[in-house]
């Protein structure tokens, strides 16, 4: 079993970071990696042709190794998952009251392009409302979903769990319905892959996009994207030389080519070789590999048991385990609990966790223990009457 990784960090002793989903913490060897990136600047005679393309293409490979997909080339660097998005909006053809399925409260980035999507061609928004906070939420939410895809469904295009509070959904049957009414699946993984196992040749998802700031241990500003060949096809959101056949050849862009590369290839943000953050996005995903997400899943999972026992018993509504995620899930209080005063209680303790609607989002990574869950529970207790 793994043990806590806190020493790989430089978290203060005195912090208790139960907030990865809101940003982790970079790594000490990917920081090192960062400077000396920064630094590299400095001397632009030592960058070559070859490091437009060497970074790249090992950072693509190894997130292809993370999210077991067969083909490095199907992925893409982006900046960010609102750029992943609308990327694949611009590439998906949606007719008149055809239908673009989305859970409630999704992430605003993962809803914006499908509204403007939406609009432009006089298509609906269809959206999976959450259940009541009460028992079998999780359940009753997939089974809403699974409803409301029907012959009309073109995109269905939700996270794998819920940003706010961890709901967990059963891709592999949304899949399955999505398949037989032959509608597109796209996937943010921001809040998930890195720390919950996610496999492509499993999921078969059109598209899979995940920022790479959060469970990704990366840097703020970089992120990949898988495509589908399905997608490959797609009309990319910007133009730029990188992502066109024979571009490693400096001398020849004077003339200019029509081809894009093969399969994402031309997906790639402008500027896609990013000396600096690329190889420190490299380093964390190298790092993940190592330590697996499933272990990840079980050591989160491990930590916070008893704590959510706890929870539970003070009046907490908590997701059933088979339907949240136990690296980040959400504690719905009691009501007439003082919201502000628990706050209060946290921040005097220098307990960071966020608050996401109605929910109070708790993420835990390696680097905490269970001792950091004592402390968390002993200021719920005095806040809960």
């Amino acid at each position: 079993m793994i043990q806590c990784q806190k020493n790989k960090f430089n978290l203060p002793d005195q912090i208790n970071y139960l907030n990865c989903a809101y940003m982790s913490p970079l790594l000490k060897e990917v920081e090192k990696i960062g400077h000396k990136a920064v630094s590299k600047k400095n001397f632009p005679h030592k960058i070559t042709t070859e490091d437009f393309f060497i970074n790249t293409n090992k950072l693509k490979k190894l997130f292809a190794n993370l999210i077991k997909a067969n083909n490095y080339k199907n992925i893409a660097i982006i900046p960010s998952v609102s750029y992943g998005i609308a990327s694949v909006a611009n590439s998906i053809n949606i007719n008149k009251n055809e239908e673009i399925l989305v859970v409630s409260e999704q992430f605003p980035s993962n809803i914006y392009s499908w509204q403007k999507l939406a609009n432009k061609n006089k298509a609906k928004i269809i959206v999976s409302k959450s259940p009541k906070i009460k028992e079998s939420r999780g359940e009753k939410w997939n089974q809403d979903l699974l409803n409301k895809i029907n012959s009309k469904t073109k995109i269905i295009a939700l996270p794998q769990v819920h940003w706010s509070d961890g709901t967990l959904f059963n891709l592999k049957k949304i899949r399955k319905k999505a398949t037989e009414n032959k509608a597109y699946l796209i996937i943010d993984g921001t809040q998930s892959v890195g720390a919950l196992p996610f496999s492509v040749s499993k999921i078969q998802p059109d598209a899979l996009i995940c920022a790479g700031y959060k469970w990704l241990l990366g840097p703020y500003s970089i992120g990949i994207i898988y495509f589908s060949d399905r997608l490959c096809n797609g009309n990319p959101i910007e133009e730029n030389w990188i992502n066109r056949k024979n571009s490693q050849n400096f001398a020849n862009l004077v003339n200019y080519e029509p081809n894009y590369k093969s399969k994402a290839g031309r997906f790639n943000v402008g500027e896609t070789s990013n000396f600096i953050l690329t190889p420190m996005l490299i380093k964390s995903i190298e790092q993940l590999l190592i330590w697996k997400p499933k272990q990840i899943q079980k050591y989160t999972k491990d930590i916070s048991k008893k704590a959510i026992q706890k929870l539970k018993e003070l009046g907490c509504f908590i997701e059933e385990e088979p339907f949240r995620a136990s690296h980040l899930f959400g504690v719905y209080l009691p009501k007439n609990t003082n919201i502000e005063n628990l706050k209060n209680k946290l921040s005097k303790k220098n307990i960071y966790v966020s608050f996401r609607g109605s929910a109070i989002r708790i993420s835990p990574h390696l680097y905490n223990t269970k001792h950091d869950f004592e402390k968390l529970i002993t200021c719920f207790k005095k806040v809960i009457k």
